[in-house]
């Protein structure tokens, strides 16, 4: 048996030789890994060099150099921050757009061939989901979105789908309290989205009334970013907001079933209280005061 030391090396092995990561020519593209890298986050709208530098983790002198590799290459040209003449700004010149697009291609069909080679794609993808998601804690980030949105949507879906199977009689959001979006948006509210890359990995909304009173409402983290304090960040992002909005009390409600849910909440600070609406699927009810 395989001590996880060597498991965890073994999975370092694999992973960098399945993605070329030691290659001199990353793709056959002629450049390596890192200098494609770099052409990828540019091509995907980051443009700030110290954000850009931050986004890779690297050090100034190794951003410096790959910069400057593109630039030689003509595939990336840099200029002073109009606001800023300290901050500097990389763009993709055509000719590194149409290399960023073979990228992106070629990237595109390595995944593929990748899934199509396993007998349990989904089971694969859901793996590389939580490495994903725990490699990059740090990296995710929580953004404000339209409580509307596409990504508001999806992560919506998501939790109702995850509670018709948790529940022994199902779910429909038609019987529940479901809020109006609206009331997740300022000035009444607002609504949160947990992002890696750009993919949504959990969400909260804040439902207020315009008052001193508000709801915390459908708090959900996808499976593979569990237990990496990523709904502690969403729900200390919504008491956040509500303090700004002048709120004084929190309320919310969840089903004993959802017993992580129970748990993060009295962790907390949020105190148990007696039913506050008549839902039919919580049977739990907290308050906390801001």
């Amino acid at each position: 048996m395989l001590d996880p030391v060597s498991r965890v090396r073994r999975f370092n092995r694999a992973v960098t030789s399945e993605v070329g990561a030691l290659d001199t020519s990353f793709l056959g593209r002629g450049r390596p890994l890192g200098a494609a890298r770099v052409l990828n986050a540019i091509g995907h709208g980051r443009s700030d060099v110290a954000e850009l530098r931050d986004y890779l983790a690297l050090d100034s002198g190794l951003m410096s150099r790959l910069l400057r590799s593109l630039e030689e290459e003509g595939l990336v040209t840099t200029k002073p921050h109009p606001d800023d003449a300290r901050r500097r700004l990389a763009k993709l010149t055509a000719a590194g757009r149409r290399e960023f697009e073979a990228y992106e291609t070629l990237s595109n069909a390595q995944a593929q061939a990748m899934l199509a080679r396993h007998s349990q794609p989904e089971a694969l993808l859901a793996a590389m989901d939580m490495v994903a998601a725990a490699l990059g804690r740090n990296r995710i980030s929580i953004a404000e979105v339209d409580a509307r949105g596409e990504q508001a949507r999806y992560c919506l879906g998501e939790y109702y789908g995850e509670l018709s199977r948790r529940f022994e009689r199902g779910f429909d959001v038609a019987r529940s309290r479901d809020p109006d979006a609206v009331d997740m948006m300022a000035p009444r509210g607002a609504f949160f989205v947990a992002l890696s890359d750009g993919l949504p990995l959990g969400c909260v909304g804040l439902k207020g009334t315009g008052g001193a009173v508000a709801e915390i409402k459908r708090l959900w983290v996808a499976p593979a970013a569990r237990g990496i304090g990523l709904g502690r960040r969403l729900m200390d992002a919504a008491e956040d907001a509500a303090r700004k909005l002048s709120i004084k009390i929190l309320r919310l409600d969840t089903n004993s079933v959802l017993s992580e849910a129970r748990q993060l909440y009295r962790r907390a600070g949020w105190t148990e209280i007696d039913r506050f609406n008549d839902d039919p699927y919580p049977d739990l009810f907290f308050e906390k005061r801001l």
